[in-house]
C-alpha cells in the first residue's frame, strides 16, 4: 500500500476546504484510507492514522473505530507510538467504557518502566479516564511514585492525586484553577481570596519578566497556560470591585504591551487580557488599549482569531462605542470575507456602528454587502437597513430611496411589516408623493419578481397615479406617462405568473382608485375590474363585485373622494354589505346627487381603499357665531363651530366636537356625512377613535366645505360606535346652517 498522507498535509487540506460539505467528503475519504490500513494491521504507520485520526475527532467527527488501535500503540515498546497511543486513549476512552479496563496491566508495565517519560505518560492517562477499578489496581504503583527523587515523575503524582500543590514542582496551575472554580460556585469564598490579588499579579510579573524556562516554555513564552488561568481568576475577582480592579490595572497594561502577537499562544494571552480588561472595573485609557488589540486581530491571516475579534467587539460596542468605531473600516472589510461565520459577525458589528454622522457611508457598504451575499444573510441584513434607516435617515428622501433599493435587491426576503411601515413612510412625506410614485413606477417597469416592491408601487400608483400622469416631479427630471399606461402596468401585475394573490389585490384596487383619479380611462378601468368579478380567487372576486357594485350604485355622481380616518379603530373589515349599503338610505330633498365622505374603510392586506387627505395648508380666522349642536342623543353630544379661509372665502371649516356623558367609553367612533351636489365636501381625519366617558375628553375632527354659490348648507350626518358591548349607529340630519348672514 502507499504510504498515508503525513498530519501536517491532512490539516493543510482540511483548511483549503470553503465549505462544511467539502471538508466532510475529505474527511470521510481519510477515514475509508485509514480504516483500510487498520485492516491490514500495518503496523508501520498506525501511529501516523490514530493521530491524524485524533485530529478529526477533535474536529468533532467519529473516531470510535480507533480505540482499540490505541491500545495497540500503548503496548509498543517505541516512545513515539506510545505517547499518541496514550493520547488517544485519553480522548476516545473514559471510565465508563469497559475496553479501557485492557490498559491496566499496559499501565502498570508503564508505571514501572526505566524512562520517566513513559512513567509520566501513564500517570497523565490515569488522572484523565481512569475508573475506580483501575485506580484501586494501581494505587501501589502510585504510591511508589511518590517516594520518588525525580521531580518530573513527583509532578506528575501531585497532579494525579490531588493532594499536594508546590510552584517549583509546577503545578500552581492546579491550585489557580481550584481558585477559580471555588470564586465561581460561592460569593464567600470570592470574596475571601480577592485579598490574593496582588499576590496573583506578582507571580504575573514573575512569568512575563522571567527568562526562559524549558520546562514551561511554549513558543518563547513562559508557561502560557498558567498566564491564562492565573488571567482568569483575576478578571473573576476584579468584576464589581474597585480595589481589586485598580490593584491589577498596571500588570494588565504590562502584558497587553509585552505579550508577542506572531504566535497563537501570544494571541491566546492577549485575548484573555482583553477579556479581563473589559470585565473589571479598568481605566478608560486600558480599556481602549484591549479594543485597539481586538482591531489587530481583524487584520490576522488566522480566520478563528478574526472571528473572536469580532465576537469581542460587538459585546463592548454599547459601552465603548467611539473607541470601537475607530477600526470601523477594518470591520466593514470583514463583510467580503469568505467564511460565512466571519461575515455573520461583521454584518452583526456593522450595524451595531451605525449613527447620525456615519449613516450614509455605512449605509453604502451595508447596500452593497446586502447585493452580493449569501441568500441566509438577506432577511437579516434588510431588517438591519431598515432598522438603522428609521431611526438615523439625514432626510426623508434618502430614507424611501434606500427602503426602495432593499426592496428592489432583497424584496423577497423582508419582514411581513415592510410593506405597510413604508407606505406608511410614503404618505407622512406629501413633498415626496410625486418623486416616489414615479421611481416606484420605474422600478417595476417589466419586472415583477420582488413582490413587496411590486406591492408598495400598486399602492403608490393607486393613491398619485394623477401626479404620475402629471408628470409634477421637482426631484429628478419627470417621465411622460399616460393613463393607459399606467394601466397597463397594474393590468401586467394582475396577470403576472409571479404576482401572489396580496399583490394582485394591491394591483386591482389601485385599479379601482384610479377611477377617481383618471378622467379618459373610466370605462377601461370599469371593464377590468368587472372580468375579475369571476376570477377563482375569492378575495379577488369578492372585491371586484364590491367595486362593480360600487360602479354601478353611484354612477350618477359625477365625484366620490373617499376618505378614511389615519387612527386605526379594532372593529375588524366587513365583508362588504356595509361598504355596499353605507348612507344609501340618505335622501336629501331636491337632490339625488350627493357627494359621499367618509366611506367605512375596507382593508385588505394592508390596502386601503381611499386616499389619506392633506393636511389643510390655509390660515383660517373665526367667524364670530356660535357654535350649533348637530347632534345630541344617548350621551353622545356632536357640537360645530366654524371658520372661514383667508384665501378663498367659499370654502367653509367646520369643527366638529364629541363628547360623552355616559359613565363607560364610546369606542371604534366613526363620523360620516353626506352633502348635495352642489357642495364639496372634505373630511379630514379625527383626532382618536374613543370618546372618554364622564365628559373627560373629547373627540375633534375637521370638515372643509367649498360652497362656490353661497348657498345654506344641509347635511345628513351618520354616526356608528361601540358602547357597553353593543354596536349603535344613528342618522341625523343638519339644516340651514350657517345663518344665511354669514354666507
Amino acid at each position: 500500500m502507499p504510504a498515508p498522507i503525513r498530519l501536517r498535509e491532512l490539516i493543510r487540506t482540511i483548511r483549503t476546504a470553503r465549505t462544511q460539505a467539502e471538508e466532510r467528503e475529505m474527511i470521510q475519504k481519510e477515514c475509508a484510507a485509514i480504516r483500510s490500513s487498520f485492516r491490514e494491521e500495518d503496523n508501520t504507520y498506525r501511529c501516523r492514522n490514530v493521530a491524524k485520526l485524533l485530529y478529526m475527532h477533535m474536529l468533532g467527527y467519529p473516531a470510535h473505530f480507533g480505540q482499540l488501535e490505541c491500545l495497540k500503540l500503548i503496548a509498543s515498546q517505541k516512545f513515539t507510538d506510545k505517547r499518541i497511543g496514550y493520547l488517544g486513549a485519553m480522548l476516545l476512552l473514559d471510565e465508563r467504557q469497559d475496553v479501557h479496563l485492557l490498559m491496566t496491566n499496559c499501565i502498570k508495565n508503564d508505571l514501572n518502566h526505566s524512562t520517566q517519560y513513559v512513567q509520566g505518560l501513564a500517570l497523565c492517562t490515569l488522572g484523565c479516564m481512569g475508573s475506580s477499578e483501575m485506580c484501586r489496581d494501581l494505587a501501589g504503583e502510585v504510591e511508589k511514585l511518590l517516594k520518588t527523587s525525580n521531580s518530573y515523575l513527583r509532578k506528575k503524582v501531585h497532579l494525579n492525586t490531588l493532594f499536594f500543590f508546590s510552584w517549583f514542582l509546577g503545578v500552581l496551575h492546579t491550585s489557580v484553577v481550584l481558585l477559580t472554580e471555588m470564586c465561581e460556585r460561592s460569593p464567600d469564598m470570592l470574596a475571601h481570596f480577592r485579598k490574593l490579588v496582588p499576590q496573583l499579579v506578582r507571580i504575573l510579573k514573575n512569568l512575563i519578566m522571567s527568562g526562559y524556562s524549558p520546562e514551561h516554555d511554549v513558543s518563547g513564552i513562559s508557561d502560557p497556560f498558567l498566564q491564562v488561568r492565573i488571567l482568569r481568576l483575576l478578571r473573576i475577582l476584579g468584576r464589581n470591585d474597585d480595589d481589586s480592579s485598580e490593584a491589577m490595572n498596571d500588570i494588565l497594561a504590562q502584558v497587553a504591551t509585552n505579550t508577542e502577537t506572531s504566535k497563537n499562544v501570544g494571541n491566546a494571552i492577549l485575548y484573555e487580557t482583553v477579556l479581563t480588561i473589559m470585565d473589571i472595573k479598568s481605566e478608560s485609557g486600558l480599556r481602549v488599549l484591549a479594543i485597539n488589540i481586538l482591531g489587530r486581530f481583524l487584520l490576522n491571516n488566522d480566520k478563528n482569531i478574526r472571528y473572536v475579534a469580532l465576537t469581542s467587539l460587538l459585546k463592548t460596542v454599547q459601552t465603548d462605542h467611539n473607541a470601537v468605531q475607530r477600526h470601523r473600516s477594518t470591520i466593514v472589510d470583514c463583510l467580503k470575507d469568505l467564511d460565512v461565520s466571519i461575515k455573520r459577525r461583521a454584518m452583526e458589528l456593522s450595524f451595531a456602528l451605525v449613527n447620525g454622522n456615519n449613516v450614509r457611508g455605512m449605509m453604502k457598504e451595508l447596500l452593497y454587502f446586502l447585493d452580493s451575499c449569501e441568500p441566509e444573510f438577506k432577511a437579516d441584513c434588510a431588517s438591519g437597513i431598515f432598522l438603522a434607516a428609521e431611526k438615523y435617515a439625514p432626510s426623508k428622501r434618502w430614507h424611501i430611496d434606500t427602503i426602495m433599493r432593499v426592496l428592489t435587491t432583497a424584496g423577497s426576503y423582508v419582514r411581513d411589516d415592510a410593506v405597510p411601515n413604508l407606505i406608511q413612510l410614503i404618505t407622512n412625506s406629501v413633498e415626496m408623493h410625486a418623486y416616489t410614485v414615479q421611481r416606484l413606477y420605474k422600478a417595476i417597469l417589466g419586472d415583477y419578481s420582488q413582490q413587496p416592491l411590486v406591492q408598495v408601487a400598486s399602492w403608490c400608483i393607486g393613491e398619485y397615479g394623477d401626479l404620475l400622469v402629471s408628470g409634477q416631479c421637482e426631484e429628478e427630471e419627470p417621465i411622460q406617462v399616460t393613463e393607459d399606461e399606467v394601466l397597463d402596468i397594474l393590468e401586467s401585475i394582475l396577470i403576472s405568473n409571479m404576482s401572489a394573490s396580496v399583490t394582485r389585490g394591491y394591483a386591482l384596487t389601485a385599479i379601482m382608485k384610479l377611477s377617481t383619479r383618471f378622467t379618459c380611462t373610466v370605462n377601461r378601468i370599469k371593464k377590468v375590474v368587472s372580468i375579475y368579478g369571476s376570477s377563482i380567487d375569492v378575495e379577488l372576486q369578492q372585491r371586484a363585485v364590491e367595486y362593480n357594485a360600487l360602479f354601478k350604485k353611484y354612477d350618477h355622481m359625477s365625484d366620490i373622494t373617499p376618505v378614511i380616518p389615519t387612527v386605526p379603530t379594532s372593529k375588524p373589515a366587513s365583508a362588504g354589505g356595509e361598504l355596499l349599503d353605507l348612507l344609501g338610505d340618505l335622501n336629501l330633498t331636491g337632490k339625488q346627487a350627493v357627494s359621499l365622505e367618509s366611506l367605512h374603510s375596507q382593508s385588505w392586506g394592508g390596502i386601503m381603499v381611499s386616499r389619506f387627505c392633506k393636511s389643510p395648508d390655509h390660515y383660517f380666522f373665526s367667524a364670530g357665531i356660535p357654535s350649533i349642536t348637530a347632534y345630541n342623543k344617548n350621551g353622545l353630544k356632536i357640537d360645530f363651530t366654524f371658520e372661514r379661509s383667508n384665501t378663498n372665502p367659499s370654502v367653509t371649516v367646520i369643527t366638529i366636537q364629541a363628547s360623552n356623558s355616559t359613565e363607560l367609553d364610546m369606542t371604534d367612533f366613526v363620523f360620516q356625512a353626506a352633502v348635495p351636489k352642489t357642495f364639496q365636501l372634505q373630511l379630514l381625519s379625527p383626532s382618536s377613535s374613543v370618546i372618554p366617558a364622564f365628559n373627560s375628553g373629547t373627540i375633534t375632527q375637521v370638515i372643509k366645505v367649498l360652497n362656490p354659490q353661497k348657498q345654506q348648507l344641509r347635511m345628513r350626518i351618520k354616526l356608528t360606535y361601540n358602547h357597553k358591548g353593543s354596536a349603535m349607529q344613528d342618522l341625523a340630519e343638519v339644516n340651514n346652517f350657517p345663518p344665511q348672514s354669514w354666507q
